[in-house]
């Protein structure tokens, strides 16, 4: 009996947690109570939203319910609509406090719009992994990743260069997807990817509304379990207008990740710093100021070991 109560305890607890977030937000403490109320595994839910003719990925329902994705795309929002109904929860609850968090007056405005964007990113990457029968796992774990990027004359993202050092963490793995996000505006389907050492380039798919590129890189062998491998690509773009910054998402901790950004001479911002975000929902942080280098004119980072979340180098013009 005492076990019984003290379950009892913890339901009602439980569906008080998910009154007070229906009516304050935000979204995915919301759902996340929902969910908690109801002793649902997200297996579970992801099984009745395709009873409901919705495919949603288990990895997605869980990324909304921490706040690291918010859904966005029509087949997002009928999954939410869905979920009212799977979770017993009041008609248009959730869908209103997603539209909420897209009508935050001032400052939230600009955050919001960023967070979109890359929520939106997000779900594509998966929908374009997915065309070309590539898992989010591709099997290796990265040792270190250092990145070149170009601003040039117009301000614009010109190009970058990325050198990986992975492992492989299973038998068999030959590729890597590489996987470029351009500035608002951009030309995907115009962006060249180049494999510049010990790769070639196979499949490429593009995303023009979100600017998402991904390119499949063939090593020039197969790897064992345990091996490590080098490679290097790159990436010419502009196609976009003025940028502002450069960020660079992590799903998991991994090795040394270095930033270098590149000014063109006659293109130089008035100050630059470098951030950090734990997930695209939450704020930034970490904030240093960064000085240019006199004779290159490039600011840079170094994360020793990165962690899941954001890492990014902005910047202002006159």
């Amino acid at each position: 009996m005492p076990h019984a109560t003290q379950h009892g305890d913890v339901a009602t607890f439980a569906t008080a947690e998910l009154d007070s977030a229906l009516r304050g937000g935000p979204f995915h403490v919301a759902l996340r109570a929902a969910i908690a109320a109801r002793g649902l595994p997200l297996q579970r839910v992801q099984h009745h939203l395709s009873r409901h003719g919705v495919k949603v990925g288990v990895t997605s329902l869980s990324y909304w319910q921490q706040g690291a994705r918010r859904p966005q795309r029509p087949e997002s929002l009928r999954a939410v609509r869905a979920l009212e109904e799977i979770l017993q929860l009041p008609e248009e609850s959730l869908i209103r406090l997603l539209a909420r968090a897209d009508e935050e007056p001032g400052a939230q405005r600009t955050a919001a719009r960023s967070y979109r964007s890359l929520v939106a990113a997000s779900d594509v990457l998966e929908q374009l992994l997915a065309e070309l029968g590539s898992p989010l796992d591709g099997g290796l774990h990265a040792l270190g990743h250092h990145e070149r990027v170009r601003i040039g004359a117009r301000r614009e993202l010109a190009g970058r260069e990325s050198h990986h050092i992975v492992r492989a963490h299973r038998d068999g793995v030959d590729r890597f997807m590489a996987v470029h996000h351009g500035d608002p505006g951009c030309a995907p389907e115009r962006t060249a990817i180049h494999a510049l050492e010990n790769c070639r380039t196979g499949r490429v798919r593009s995303h023009t509304d979100t600017g998402v590129l991904v390119a499949e890189l063939l090593f020039d062998t197969r790897l064992r379990a345990g091996d490590t491998y080098l490679f290097r690509y790159g990436v010419e773009d502009g196609t976009a207008g003025v940028s502002r910054e450069y960020v660079r998402g992590f799903g998991a901790a991994g090795g040394q990740y270095a930033l270098q950004v590149r000014f063109d001479a006659d293109a130089l911002p008035v100050r630059c710093h470098r951030f950090t975000q734990h997930s695209a929902a939450a704020p930034r942080s970490g904030r240093q100021e960064l000085a240019l280098t006199g004779q290159h004119h490039s600011v840079h980072l170094v994360e020793p070991r990165v962690r899941s979340g954001i890492v990014g180098i902005a910047w202002d013009w006159e």
